[in-house]
């Protein structure tokens, strides 16, 4: 019965002897090892001290497969304590042999202040890019699959180890989701979705996430699915366009917000036509009068549609095929505010210098008075000419404010959701054509209680995430079929 060579992290000891305690109970451990930075410090009876810079490292995940002798392998990758559920191991252990899996993973409860809470997880799709999927805080790998990762991971990372283990196994085999509670996390970390949505462009760990980058770019090499610096080109002046620019705002019930994004849209100072095109979504809150407090200005469009079950996505499609809509659609969303009144005329000027079919520009965070918050300016600079359409397979967004070029708008087309449409419609967007930057801060985010991502549940958060790895999915088959073409 007993299969498992067990690694856990030993940096706070009060809690990784209350998880040893539990790993010594199950039938199915054979060894105990303890992952620490500490040489010197006492461990428990019965374990062994594996000295590491930190588990994420790529020389911490070959001294794991160096001790790695049973038929499984079982990596708790957080510090946090532990409590196993009855036979969990042992179900853990079935399911893999029964699938034959490289790696399984289970849905897991937390306890935090003393209120018990599920955690369900979601299924590993090819999508799965992102390297903050949630796996819980047990791995459970077979042991073969292991080491035939671990034997193609050539580059010696700090950070991106234990994310390159899992893509190298996920290409012979995805994980294997087991939807059953199979543990109890003592939670940590307490902040929300919202708190924790920008992590990973906060500037302090912009080291880790050029890591993470280079991980995945090999993944996507080794998979077939990468796209070389090679673009379709451009040209700009196909089409007549009365307005050179539209900026579109989509909303529903925004009153706190709208007539600031409004007011701001018409506030830019260019040298050029543009109109303001507002779709209004049937609000219901006062948001309609608002809007038509500035019905003098010839330059906005109040459109209020026919249907009754758009998303932020059709909303978009609607402004974008109205025949007044301009050269370059403009994104500005209901609950924020360009930072200058020459955000426009940089958007349009990028457009030409850059030759391009959609632009990203940065943004600064706010509160709802407009005060900056943390982390601060967000400019996504993982976005970059030469692998930028790549690492966006990896990350969950590509920056605001985004404009594009109408006619390639028209054709793709957005699909009609109100999460995760501007992701889609990007990701399918730089598989043909350039994308183009603006470093300068051009828009206020601002952040409030009626964000739509600002404190989500497990079940929404799950939701969103389920769609955006099924975008990368989708994105992943598109790529892998046009570089098929390509090929001598």
């Amino acid at each position: 019965m007993q299969k498992i060579n067990a690694f856990i992290p030993y940096t706070e000891p009060e809690q990784a002897i209350r998880t040893v305690e539990e790993l010594k109970r199950s039938a199915s451990v054979y060894s105990i090892f303890l992952l620490t930075p500490d040489a010197t410090s006492p461990i428990p009876d019965g374990c062994e001290r594996i000295t590491v810079d930190r588990l994420q490292s790529t020389a911490a995940i070959r001294k794991i497969v160096s001790r790695s002798m049973m038929d499984y392998t079982l990596i708790h990758q957080r510090s946090s304590a532990l409590k196993l559920g009855y036979f969990a191991l042992e179900r853990m252990i079935r399911v893999a042999e029964e699938t034959g899996a490289g790696m399984v993973y289970a849905d897991y409860r937390t306890l935090a202040g003393g209120e018990r809470r599920e955690h369900p997880l979601i299924d590993c799709q090819e999508g799965s890019l992102r390297d903050d999927f949630d796996f819980g805080p047990l791995l459970l790998y077979e042991v073969r699959a292991l080491r035939e990762a671990a034997a193609q991971m050539d580059d010696r990372y700090l950070f991106a180890g234990l994310y390159d283990l899992r893509l190298k196994v996920s290409q012979q085999r995805l994980p294997v989701h087991i939807g059953e509670y199979l543990c109890t996390e003592m939670e940590e970390d307490r902040r929300t979705s919202g708190e924790k949505l920008f992590d990973y462009v906060d500037p302090k760990n912009r080291h880790v996430q050029e890591e993470m980058e280079r991980a995945c770019t090999q993944h996507l090499k080794m998979t077939g699915a990468y796209l070389s610096p090679r673009f379709e080109e451009i040209d700009l002046d196909e089409e007549h366009f009365e307005y050179e620019a539209s900026v579109i705002i989509p909303v529903r019930n925004r009153i706190s917000t709208v007539e600031d994004a409004i007011t701001s849209a018409l506030e830019q100072k260019t040298g050029f036509h543009f109109n303001l095109i507002v779709v209004d979504n049937h609000s219901t809150d006062g948001t309609t009068q608002a809007i038509a407090k500035f019905g003098d200005d010839p330059r906005l469009i109040h459109l209020i549609p026919e249907r009754d079950d758009l998303g932020i996505g059709g909303c978009w499609n609607l402004a974008v095929h109205h025949p007044r809509c301009g050269k370059f659609a403009v994104q500005l969303d209901s609950d924020d505010v360009y930072s200058g009144d020459d955000s426009l005329q940089k958007i349009v000027d990028a457009f030409y210098q850059q030759r391009c079919a959609m632009i990203v520009g940065s943004y600064r965070m706010t509160n709802f008075r407009m005060e900056e918050i943390p982390p601060g300016i967000i400019d996504h600079r993982e976005w970059t000419p030469d692998n930028g359409r790549n690492n966006a397979l990896r990350i969950n967004g590509l920056g605001a404010p985004r404009a594009f070029y109408t006619p390639v708008l028209r054709e793709i087309r957005l699909p009609d959701t109100s999460y995760g449409e501007d992701y889609a419609l990007g990701l399918n967007i730089s598989r043909r054509y350039r994308i183009g930057r603006i470093y300068d801060v051009l828009y206020l985010c601002r952040r409030w209680k009626d964000n739509s991502d600002a404190a989500l549940d497990v079940v929404r958060q799950n939701a969103h995430n389920r769609y955006k790895d099924s975008i990368r999915t989708w994105e992943i088959a598109a790529r892998k079929s046009m570089n098929s073409r390509y090929e001598p």
